[in-house]
């Protein structure tokens, strides 16, 4: 069913995502209310409404509902008993099950291995025996992660070399959560492929962008990315398998690490519009923000096409000084998420250059 014009879009989520959703929303007609404990958030600042509350605030939750039509949100730690609340008065896109599954590392490898995605080796580590045992199986190298909630780089520590054992004290030093340590990949570049899939099943799929990190957060994304058709289209392919395994409404973006022969491994999935997509805004005629809006309001989902060659960059902290310098140049858009204080590791927005293709 198409939601009628004129509807409200409710987002879970008040950061730059979900001002980037509420612009496309109205683009398409539609109005959106933002549910954000911040005020004034980058969201609220471009929506209809805000209303001003924790994510699982019972009655804002109920607000939210019968304030919309339907029910997105625009980042994957979205408390899952909310979705489901939610999901039995409204329909919530993307469903509440790529949540519970995005949100534990372990149980997001474990599905796409059993889908037939392959990843790095992990093992699950809740003490550091356990951590002992997982380096030793890994010859005393890997990346141990928090299971949930991190991101950018954060909820992460290195292990180069070492020999297994002598750790006493590294599983409470991280907080006595749930770990995984993933093996080390001998990768040569990291892409990510954003895709899309409608209420009525279609499925569509951007160019594989090729990123680019610096302290663990995005720096750059290129298009198009140094791989070859195959490997895009292996890609494409398998971020189609994952959408359709899970049933999914609206955006995923799905990151990749591309071997040496081209084969790749899945490294993560975002249920949610995503940073390496943002160059779609200035390279495509459909970017991914109103992709998602497209999917959820059951519209037909737009071309991934994109006309022209393109490199994006995040504004990190006090990049956001080189406004004005950008602003001079051709050929460029930028977007600023209207965040008053620019502090260390913090996105400020993003700019992207284009080359017209052909």
């Amino acid at each position: 069913m198409t939601l009628p014009a004129g509807s409200t879009i409710g987002i879970i989520g008040g950061g730059q995502l979900g001002r980037m959703l509420a612009m496309a929303a109205a683009r398409l007609g539609y109005r959106t209310v933002v549910l954000e404990p911040q005020a004034d958030c980058p969201a609220a600042q471009v929506a209809n409404q805000q209303i001003t509350a924790a994510y699982d605030d019972p009655a804002a939750l109920a607000e939210l509902a019968d304030t919309s039509a339907v029910v997105t949100y625009e980042f994957e730690n979205v408390p899952v008993a909310a979705a489901n609340a939610l999901a039995a008065k409204v329909p919530v896109y993307p469903p509440a099950r790529a949540l519970e599954m995005a949100q534990d590392r372990v149980t997001e490898k474990t599905f796409l291995n059993g889908i037939g995605i392959a990843t790095a080796d992990f093992r699950a580590v809740d003490n550091d025996d356990e951590l002992a045992a997982a380096l030793k199986a890994f010859d005393g190298s890997g990346i141990l992660k928090t299971r949930r909630m991190g991101y950018d780089g954060k909820g992460q520590r290195v292990f180069r070399n070492m020999e297994a054992g002598g750790f006493a004290g590294t599983c409470e030093a991280m907080g006595n959560v749930p770990l995984i340590l993933e093996a080390f990949v001998p990768f040569e570049r990291e892409i990510s492929v954003i895709s899309a899939r409608g209420i009525d099943g279609a499925v569509t799929a951007y160019d594989p962008a090729e990123n680019v990190h610096r302290k663990g957060i995005l720096h750059t994304s290129t298009l198009p990315a140094g791989i070859s058709a195959g490997t895009a289209a292996a890609a494409q392919a398998a971020a189609s398998k994952i959408l359709s395994a899970l049933d999914y409404v609206g955006v995923m973006g799905v990151e990749f690490f591309v071997l040496a022969d081209g084969s790749l491994l899945a490294n993560e999935i975002a249920p949610r519009v995503h940073n390496s997509g943002h160059w779609t805004e200035a390279a495509c005629i459909v970017s991914q923000f109103e992709q998602h809006i497209r999917a959820v309001a059951g519209l037909p989902l737009g071309n991934p096409g994109r006309h022209s060659d393109c490199v994006m960059e995040n504004l990190i902290g006090d990049d956001v000084l080189r406004v004005p310098e950008l602003l001079a140049e051709p050929d460029l858009m930028l977007h600023l998420y209207g965040k008053a204080e620019a502090r260390p590791g913090r996105k400020m927005g993003h700019f992207t250059r284009i080359s017209r293709r052909g």
